[in-house]
């Protein structure tokens, strides 16, 4: 009886297993290679963040592209658009 209400839960629209791995790749490039190439290079810790943020936003951005639809609510840490 467990397994048959676990049937009728919506389905979200899964991505493609392609996106998430350019997704990771931008995630972990934000996260790691930008502080330390910013490090290397002297750059001063606003420009790295807004590298890092920049990296982060495209990330999400390439996840929610194959949404169909629209985003409405102000609730994700990222725009939709």
């Amino acid at each position: 009886m467990a397994n048959h209400a676990l049937t009728h839960l919506p389905s979200r629209p899964q991505p493609d297993p392609g996106v998430l791995l350019l997704s990771t790749g931008l995630t972990v490039a934000a996260l790691i290679l930008a502080p330390a190439l910013a490090s290397r290079l002297g750059l001063g810790a606003a420009l790295t963040g807004a590298v890092r943020m920049a990296l982060m936003r495209a990330s999400s951005r390439i996840v929610h592209s194959n949404r169909s639809e629209e985003c409405t609510d102000g609730s994700a840490g990222f725009s939709c658009h």
